[in-house]
C-alpha cells in the first residue's frame, strides 16, 4: 500500500517498516501512552522518560527475531504501565546487593502481570529472556560466586508467578541458588502471588524476602516511609498503592533488570539529593547522622564524639587485607580471553558509534600536533622556500628553519572506573568499551593512558570485618572492608598487550562495593609519580560511596565526607586536572568540573567531548595552586 502512495522519485519504504509501526503502536497501547516516542537503533534497548529505544530488526526477519523484538517492546510497555517510580524509590533498600535484587524482582513483577493476562505477551517475553541469557556466559557458570543472585531470584519469582521455567541457558544459574533460596525464603516466594497487582504490598513482601536472605541490614529506607506519614506495618491502604502503581508518567527504568540498575539508581539518588539539598551534606553533625541511621546496632555507643575526636577524621581499621592487583593476576588467561571475546561480541554496534567519536577526537588532537617551524634562522635545516635567496645571495644568513618543540605530547590520562555492583550490566560494559577505544585513540596521538578500577574484595566487610568482630567490636573502627584496586592498563603498557584485561569487568562476582575517596587518592598518587608535564584524571561512577559494613558502624556520611575532602585536596592543591562523569548520579555536587548523564549510552560521547575540551585548553605548564585565585 505504501508503494502505491509513493511520490515520483521517492525511495520505497523498507520491508520492515510496517512491522516497526505495528510494534510501536502495540507498545504505546499497552503502556497507555499514545505520545510515547519509539525509536529503533542498532544499539541495546533502553527506556527513558517518554522514549523507548528498541533494537533494529534484521533485514530477513524470522519468527524468532519477531518474538524477541516484541518481547523487548512488551517488557518496556509493561514497565511503564505497571510501575510507579516514586513508590519504587521510596521502598527500595539502600544496600547495593539488596537493591539489585529489589530492582530485578520488580521488573519480573511487571512482566508477570502482562504474561498472566496475555498469552502472546508471555511467549514474547520468554523469547526475549532466552535470547538474553543465551548471549551471556550463564550456561558455563558452575559456582554460586559467579552466578548473579538478582537474576536467580528474578527468574525464580517469574516461575512462581507465571509457571514458566527459567530459560535453558539460565537453568544452571537458578539451580545453583534454588535450594538455598527456597529453604530460606520459601513462604515469602509463595506470598508474592497474592500481591502481584499491588506494587506497594509487593515491595513490602520483597523486603521481607530480603530479610529472610540475610539482607535485612541493607533495608535502610524504612525511614522514608515514616517520613511520608505511612505506617511501617500493614497500615497502608491498598487502593492508594494500586493507584500509584498504574501511573506511567513517572516510569524511567529500562526494559530488563540488567539495564535498569542505572536508571533506578538515578531515581533513588535524585530523591536523596533533594533531601540533602535542604541542609548541606556537611552541615549536620556527623555523630547525630550516625546515631539516627544505626540505632539498631547494639555495639554502637550513645555518643561517639569523644572516640571520633581521638582518631583522624578518616582511617581504615586495617589495611592488611587490601589489594592492588593487575587485571591479569585476578583471572586466568583462558577466561580473560573468553571474557574479552564476550565484550567484543556484545558491543560490536557500540564500537562503531564510539569509534566515530574517537576518530573525531583524534582529528582534533592531531590538528593541535601539526608541526610548527621557526623560519629565517641563522642555523638549522635549509629552508627550501629560501633556495632562491641562496642563489642570489650565497652569503645570506637567514635561510634556515628549525622545528618548534610541542608540549602537547607530554601528557598522561588516567581513567578511573567505578567497579561497584550497581554498575553491573549495561553501564560497566559501555564503560569498558569506551575506555578501550579511547586508550587506542589517545595512544595513536602520543598520549599515554592508564585505566584503573576500584571495588572491594567482599560484600559486607570481608576479612576486615571478621578481624573487627574477633577483636570485640571496638568503637568507631573506621573503614571496615577490604579494598581491591585494579590496574587494567598501566600508562607505559601498550594497548595491544593489555586489551584483553578490560574483559575482566565482565566477570560475574567482581563488582561489589565502592569506596571512592581512597580510590581517587590512589589514582591521584599514581599520576603524581608520572614524569609527564600534564596529567588528567577522569573518574566514571554511577553513585555515591557505598560500603554497608563501614556505614553500619560509622556516621552515615563517613565515606562521602572523605570523598569530598580528597576532591578538594586535588582541585585546590594539585597540578592534576580532575574531571568526573556520573551515570545517573549527580557528581556535580562533589566535583568542580563534572557532568552527569542519564543513560550509559551517552558515556562515549561525553568522554570524548570532555577530553577534547581539556586538550583544547592550553596545557597548564605550571598551573599550580587555585586557592588564591
Amino acid at each position: 500500500m505504501s508503494g502505491s502512495n509513493r511520490k515520483p522519485g521517492e525511495k520505497p519504504a523498507a520491508p520492515s517498516e510496517p512491522f516497526k509501526r505495528a510494534v510501536a503502536g502495540c507498545l504505546r497501547a499497552i503502556a497507555g501512552d499514545p505520545e510515547m516516542e519509539v525509536a529503533f537503533a542498532s544499539e541495546r534497548p533502553a527506556l527513558t522518560p517518554g522514549k523507548a529505544r528498541l533494537p533494529e530488526p534484521p533485514r530477513k526477519l524470522t519468527p524468532h527475531d519477531v518474538a524477541i523484538l516484541r518481547g523487548h517492546a512488551d517488557s518496556m510497555a509493561l514497565r511503564v504501565a505497571c510501575h510507579d517510580a516514586k513508590t519504587h524509590a521510596r521502598l527500595a533498600p539502600q544496600g547495593t546487593e539488596a537493591r539489585a535484587v529489589f530492582d530485578a524482582v520488580e521488573q519480573a513483577r511487571c512482566e508477570a502481570i502482562g504474561a498472566r493476562r496475555m498469552a502472546g505477551t508471555a511467549g514474547n517475553l520468554t523469547a526475549m529472556l532466552e535470547d538474553r541469557y543465551h548471549r551471556g556466559p550463564y550456561a558455563e557458570i558452575t559456582d554460586k560466586a559467579d552466578a548473579p543472585l538478582q537474576d536467580a531470584v528474578a527468574l525464580l519469582v517469574r516461575e512462581k508467578l507465571t509457571g514458566r521455567k527459567p530459560p535453558e541457558a539460565a537453568a544452571k544459574l537458578v539451580d545453583l541458588w534454588r535450594p538455598w533460596l527456597e529453604e530460606r525464603a520459601g513462604p515469602d516466594f509463595a506470598r508474592l502471588d497474592r500481591v502481584v497487582e499491588d506494587q506497594g504490598a509487593y515491595a513490602r513482601a520483597i523486603r521481607d524476602l530480603l530479610t529472610s536472605l540475610d539482607m535485612g541490614e541493607e533495608l535502610a529506607s524504612d525511614r522514608q516511609e515514616t517520613d511520608d506519614g505511612e505506617e511501617s506495618d500493614n497500615g497502608d491502604p491498598p487502593t492508594q498503592e494500586g493507584e500509584s502503581a498504574d501511573a506511567p508518567e513517572d516510569s524511567s527504568d529500562g526494559a530488563d533488570p540488567a539495564e535498569t540498575d542505572a536508571s533506578s539508581e538515578a531515581e533513588d539518588d535524585a530523591e536523596q539529593m533533594e533531601a540533602a539539598d535542604a541542609p548541606p551534606t556537611d552541615a549536620p553533625d556527623d555523630d547525630e547522622l550516625g546515631e539516627a541511621e544505626e540505632a539498631t546496632e547494639p555495639w554502637r555507643p550513645q555518643d561517639s564524639r569523644n572516640a571520633e575526636r581521638e582518631k583522624p577524621d578518616y582511617f581504615a581499621y586495617t589495611t592488611k587485607f587490601d589489594e592492588e592487583a593487575l587485571a591479569e593476576d585476578l583471572c586466568d588467561q583462558e577466561e580473560l580471553t573468553r571474557l574479552r571475546s564476550y565484550l567484543d561480541k556484545q558491543l560490536a554496534a557500540l564500537q562503531g558509534v564510539v569509534g566515530r567519536l574517537a576518530n573525531r577526537l583524534q582529528r582534533r588532537l592531531l590538528a593541535q600536533q601539526n608541526r610548527a617551524w621557526d623560519f629565517d634562522l641563522e642555523e638549522g635545516m635549509l629552508d627550501p622556500a629560501r633556495l632562491s635567496r641562496v642563489v642570489v645571495d650565497p652569503m645570506s644568513a637567514l635561510t634556515f628553519m628549525r622545528e618548534r618543540d610541542t608540549e602537547f605530547r607530554d601528557t598522561v590520562v588516567s581513567l578511573l572506573i567505578d567497579n561497584s555492583g550497581s554498575m553491573r550490566g549495561r553501564p560497566i560494559t559501555v564503560a569498558a568499551t569506551c575506555a578501550d577505544i579511547l586508550a587506542r585513540t589517545l595512544e595513536r596521538c602520543g598520549v599515554k593512558v592508564e585505566i584503573l578500577g576500584f571495588t572491594t574484595r567482599a560484600w559486607k566487610g570481608g576479612q576486615s570485618r571478621e578481624a573487627w568482630l574477633a577483636a570485640g567490636k571496638p568503637m568507631a573502627p573506621g573503614r571496615l572492608n577490604d579494598l581491591r584496586h585494579i590496574i587494567y592498563k598501566a600508562a607505559d603498557a601498550p594497548w595491544r598487550r593489555t586489551r584483553k584485561n578490560l574483559g575482566l569487568m565482565m566477570r560475574e562476582g567482581l563488582l561489589k562495593e565502592n569506596i571512592d575517596g581512597e580510590a581517587l587518592a590512589w589514582a591521584h598518587e599514581r599520576l603524581q609519580r608520572r614524569p609527564e608535564q600534564r596529567r588528567i584524571l577522569m573518574v566514571i561512577s554511577d553513585g555515591a560511596p557505598v560500603d554497608d559494613s563501614t556505614l553500619s558502624v560509622n556516621a552515615g556520611n563517613y565515606l562521602e565526607k572523605h570523598l569530598r575532602r580528597v576532591i578538594e585536596e586535588i582541585e585546590m592543591r594539585s597540578t592534576v586536572e580532575l574531571i568526573a562523569i556520573g551515570i545517573g548520579h549527580d557528581v556535580t555536587r562533589y566535583y568542580r568540573r563534572a557532568v552527569t548523564i542519564v543513560d550509559a549510552e551517552e558515556l562515549g560521547g561525553v568522554m570524548t567531548e570532555k577530553l577534547a575540551e581539556l586538550f583544547d585548553e592550553k596545557a597548564p605548564a605550571a598551573r599550580g595552586r587555585r586557592g588564591h585565585a
